[in-house]
Parts: C-alpha cells; sequence; structure tokens
C-alpha cells in the first residue's frame, strides 16, 4: 500500500452562462488551472473537482483527454501525470422532507458516467452550468441515480448552519431526508473535527473525509486526507471508503475548529459569541443570530464519543499558510520557491530553514501551529477565527 493526499471538494466557478469566474489577482477557476495548482504548488495527489456536470466543464475534460494531458484508467479517475483526478458534482436537495437546503457531493468513476448524469440532471434544475445549483427531485432518487451510475454519494460540509444535512436540513436522523445505506462518506466541514462528530451516534456507520470546498486556488488543500490505496484509482478510492483489503483514510487533515467560521453561536449585528439557546442578542438585542456548530452538535448528541466499532483515524489540525500572520502573497511565493509545495512547508520544513527565509514572527508561528501551541479568537457567524498575537 502507499499513502496519498487528497482533497475531494474543489469547486471550478462558473458564470451563468458557463464560462470560468475570474478572480482578481489570480487565475482563472478553470478545470485546467485547478489541475496545475493542485499538483504543483498544493502537492495533492488525489483531487475531487465538482461542478464537472456543466457542458462547459465537460468540453475542456474532453479536450485535454484528446491532446493526451489527461489520461482515463481502466478502472475510473482521470490521470494528470501522478496525480488522480476524481469527476464531481455538487447539488443542493430541499425536498418534501427537508427542513431547510441540503448541499450533497457525487463522484463518478468515468467521464461517460458523468456526461450521462449531466444530461439526466439538464432536465430537472434550471442553469445546469452553475455550481450547486438545486436539482428538483426527492434526495433518495437523486442516490438511487447516482448508485445507477456507480458513483459514491457524500453529504457535504454537514454541520454548517446554512445548506448542509445537520444544519437545517433535517430535526434529527440523515434518515428523515436520505436511504442511510447509500451513503459513502461523511464530510465534516470546517468548523467540526472527528471527536466533535462521533458524539453522534448513526454517523459511527460512516468514514470521515476533510475537504477545503475550495473557490480559489489558494484555498485548495486547506483540508485534505491522507489515504492508503494500491494506486491511484477510482475503484481503489471507493475501496478505501469501505475500509476494504488495507485500504482506508489513514488521516484526516484540517483546520482547528476554533478557526472555522461557523464554530460560535454569534449574533450577526454586533459580532457577541451567544450561549446555547439564544433568541436574542444579550449585548445588543438583535434577534439575528447564527447557530454554531458546537452548539448544533451538542442538540445532537446522543452517545459519549466512540469508543468501540470503526476505528477513527487520527484527525490533525492544521492551519494553512494564510492564516499565519506576516505570510501575504510575496512571502508565500519566496516560501514555494524556496520548498516546492504547502504541505511541506506547513509540516516538514524545519524550523531553522524557514527562519534563513522569512521573518522570525512567521516562522515561530509555523512552528507553533505544529505543535498546537496557537491560541485563537474563535470563529463563528461567517468570520473565520484568527491566530492570537501577545
Amino acid at each position: 500500500m502507499k499513502s496519498y493526499y487528497a482533497d475531494l471538494h474543489i469547486h471550478i466557478g462558473r458564470t451563468a452562462t458557463g464560462k470560468p469566474v475570474k478572480i482578481t489577482g489570480s487565475k482563472n477557476l478553470t478545470f485546467t488551472n485547478i489541475i496545475h495548482h493542485a499538483k504543483n504548488q498544493k502537492g495533492l495527489d488525489i483531487i475531487g473537482i465538482i461542478d464537472c456536470h456543466s457542458p462547459e466543464v465537460i468540453t475542456e475534460i474532453e479536450a485535454l483527454l484528446q491532446e493526451g494531458e489527461l489520461q482515463e484508467h481502466e478502472d475510473g479517475g482521470l490521470l494528470f501525470d501522478d496525480m488522480m483526478i476524481i469527476l464531481g458534482s455538487e447539488l443542493e436537495i430541499y425536498d418534501q422532507y427537508c427542513h431547510g437546503p441540503i448541499h450533497v457531493l457525487s463522484f463518478f468513476p468515468t467521464l461517460s458516467h458523468m456526461k450521462d448524469f449531466s444530461n439526466w440532471l439538464s432536465f430537472l434544475m434550471k442553469n445546469i452550468q452553475l455550481s450547486s445549483q438545486r436539482v428538483y427531485i426527492e434526495g433518495r432518487v437523486l442516490q438511487q441515480k447516482v448508485k445507477e451510475l456507480e458513483g459514491l454519494f457524500i453529504p457535504a460540509h454537514v454541520f454548517t448552519p446554512f445548506k448542509s444535512l445537520y444544519g437545517k436540513g433535517v430535526k434529527h436522523s440523515l434518515a428523515e431526508v436520505f436511504d442511510p445505506h447509500s451513503i459513502d462518506a461523511i464530510e465534516l466541514g470546517l468548523s467540526a473535527n472527528t471527536e466533535m462528530a462521533d458524539v453522534i451516534a448513526e454517523l459511527h456507520d460512516y468514514p470521515y473525509i476533510t475537504n477545503s470546498d475550495a473557490h480559489s486556488l489558494a484555498k485548495i488543500a486547506r483540508e485534505y486526507q491522507r489515504i492508503s490505496l494500491q494506486e491511484l484509482s477510482f475503484k481503489e478510492l471507493t475501496m478505501a471508503l469501505q475500509q476494504t483489503d488495507g485500504r482506508a483514510v489513514e488521516a484526516n487533515y484540517g483546520l482547528d475548529p476554533l478557526l472555522g467560521k461557523y464554530h460560535e453561536t454569534v449574533c450577526v449585528k454586533c459580532g457577541e459569541a451567544q450561549p446555547q439557546g439564544t433568541v436574542q442578542c444579550s449585548n445588543c438585542s438583535s434577534k439575528k443570530i447564527i447557530k454554531g456548530v458546537k452548539n448544533r452538535i451538542q442538540e445532537l448528541a446522543n452517545v459519549t464519543p466512540m469508543t468501540q466499532g470503526r476505528k477513527r483515524p487520527p484527525y490533525i489540525h492544521q492551519i494553512p499558510l494564510e492564516f499565519i500572520p506576516g505570510i501575504g502573497v510575496k512571502t508565500l511565493e519566496k516560501l514555494l520557491l524556496h520548498y516546492g509545495t504547502e504541505m511541506a512547508i506547513i509540516h516538514d520544513v524545519p524550523l531553522a530553514s524557514l527562519l534563513q527565509v522569512i521573518p522570525e514572527q512567521a516562522a515561530l508561528l509555523i512552528e507553533q501551529a505544529r505543535s498546537g501551541s496557537l491560541q485563537f479568537d474563535v470563529g463563528g457567524g461567517g468570520r473565520y477565527g484568527r491566530i492570537r498575537i501577545d
């Protein structure tokens, strides 16, 4: 077996006509730019790109296959040199059983499967070009179609207050909306980790994945996982999620939940943190309260953290370089020039070497992030937490 690093939730920004979204000061979010950035600057081995149901994206992929830049593996997945691309789609469910909209991820083994899925979706949504569009069918029907096309079905960022399974989508259980037997994994999202999620008994049946949900090149690999596979293919990835024949998720890498932008319950108007159950801000009397992931999980909790059953891999807290004070665009470029990939800088480059390239404070903060000794101002209400510098 070999270990591979995977981020399975990367967006291709699309306009209403299917053209790539332009990001100020950055490259366009095209399929081509994403795969080059993920491989050469982030150091990933596997990426899942959503919005691949868009006809414009399908055309771009077909061109890359014809040019020989991509090759399709016989067991599924597209190979870009020594990196594998999984074709995915993020959709929004809001059927008669939902209490709020829910985002879900679907991944398919081949471009042919994705084209069939795209054709099916074109009759069920208003604009197939746009990202995360609502699909006008029941969640269980979508699951059936994904399985018919040999795909993987994964509820996305399941605890965020908006457009997620537990945020508002269900009252108590995923079975209110989905067939529990047709779910392949649970994506935790930025404001929760394994220990937090495992107080919900029904989640013990599923592997956890941690992904960036990147809407820009810089956010790729903000969260990811290390996966043990025999080789790079869609079939092997499926086996890892099923923990079959030694394949498995070996470790999850993600933000400390305190840095997540929805961790704490917060008043939208004044930004003050609020206790569980708050309906009116104690500071400014506003009733615009965004319930944090921590409090929502406390409401759902029905067991103590899991001590038996599925053995969980370690959840390793990491701090992306863009969160480190003193590391701007030019400093990051200098680090990448010296050390290759952001992943290597975050986890492997010795402090003594960092001190020769960047200011002392930034280097020490990277070292403190590795040791878990940083202090944070907690995130909530749509604002990320911040590293506290005394």
